[in-house]
């Protein structure tokens, strides 16, 4: 694994490449956002979810990284505005076609999806990305992939935070173009250990594990 200060100054180089490259579109700040998606699941769940994340990875990996609760639609112009965007719920899930195909912009343009299943979005979840992504199928990463080991190492993969139906977790993806555009969280459920520990009351071991994954994630997404 590469030094921490080594990748400090990798991820502050990118991030300010990036401000030039885009024509202003990121900044080396980074806001977490969430994805508003329709069809009466719970997109809002979890509210101190990032604001926590945001402040573990600031004071870990040393990266400028804030969450104030924002929230973008798909179609909203803002979302370009944003290199990774946050979605996660317990029920359905619904794009539109329109929606499907600004996403799809979207991550084709450099944006990076982290989807989380908080339990029950799974099926709604695998149906809609057929409309962003109809030719292409998610794809399990293996524990050698780099997302796995950008900051932290994680030599067994996402690790079990809750137990929703005892199955193992589950990283997949979606590569566009040779990148990956699009990693879910499956059957972890690493988001509700960021939640303040009086949420869920996760012992500390695992809050750690599930916001040192979450860094690994912010940090692979802004270097690849």
């Amino acid at each position: 694994m590469l030094k921490d200060t080594f990748k400090i100054l990798m991820i502050s180089i990118v991030l300010l490449s990036m401000a030039f490259a885009q024509s202003g579109k990121y900044t080396d700040r980074v806001e977490l956002v969430r994805l508003k998606f329709g069809g009466g699941g719970d997109w809002y769940n979890g509210p101190t979810e990032l604001p926590n994340l945001a402040q573990f990875v600031k004071a870990n990996a040393g990266i400028n990284v804030s969450a104030t609760g924002k929230y973008v639609e798909p179609l909203d112009e803002d979302i370009f505005k944003y290199p990774i965007l946050f979605m996660t719920g317990h029920g359905n899930c619904f794009f539109t076609d329109k929606e499907a195909a600004n996403l799809r912009l979207w991550m084709n343009a450099g944006g990076f999806l982290l989807a989380n299943d908080d339990y029950g979005l799974d099926k709604s979840f695998r149906r809609e990305l057929r409309k962003i992504f109809p030719n292409k199928d998610l794809i399990e990463l293996p524990f050698d992939h780099d997302i796995y080991h950008s900051y932290y190492d994680f030599p067994s993969g996402l690790p079990k935070i809750h137990e929703h139906d005892g199955k193992p977790p589950q990283g997949f993806g979606i590569f566009s173009e040779g990148r990956l555009v699009l990693f879910y969280v499956y059957e972890s459920d690493i988001a509700d250990g960021w939640d303040d520990p009086s949420v869920h009351g996760d012992p500390p071991e695992k809050r750690d594990a599930a916001l040192k994954m979450g860094t690994n994630i912010i940090v692979y997404s802004l270097i690849n």
